[in-house]
């Protein structure tokens, strides 16, 4: 049952409005706040040396504050901000989508938790339908007797 709702792709789709809406709300209120995230979905401009990579677990904590609390904003379903990292604190611009991010957290306590499981479709990567098959079916459905009753 639970596996049919975190599944679902309008659940997705809920959870990333509420992740949007709360990093929003926070902007707004100047209120600064960790996500806890994927690191397997998150990018870095420009890429970070493998010392660092290394450093990072698959679910990493980032906090948004100072300069990177400045810097961060929302853009086509991703957060991004601006940050350094290492003891030579090395520049990079972090580009996390927000499906990806599994906590928004505040004062070091979890105030949301995305338990959705679903990975956005991107629009344009939709499969063609082929024709021949939607034919197929068509006659399938036609040959059965019983299915005249839906045609009129």
């Amino acid at each position: 049952m639970l596996e049919t709702v975190i599944e679902d792709i309008d659940f997705a789709e809920l959870m990333q409005k509420n992740i949007q809406d709360l990093i929003i709300h926070f902007f707004e209120k100047e209120q600064n706040f960790g996500i806890l995230c994927k690191i397997e979905e998150v990018s870095f401009d420009p890429e970070l040396p493998q010392e660092i990579n290394r450093e990072f677990r698959p679910l990493t904590l980032f906090f948004l504050a100072g300069y990177t609390f400045e810097t961060a904003r929302i853009e086509d379903d991703m957060l991004i901000f601006e940050a350094g990292f290492g003891a030579n604190n090395i520049g990079s611009i972090v580009t996390v989508p927000l499906l990806s991010i599994m906590q928004i957290i505040i004062d070091e306590t979890p105030i949301f938790i995305n338990l959705a499981t679903v990975k956005k479709v991107p629009e344009n990567s939709q499969k063609e339908i082929d024709p021949s098959g939607v034919e197929n079916s068509m006659a399938s459905f036609l040959s059965n007797p019983e299915n005249s009753k839906f045609l009129k």
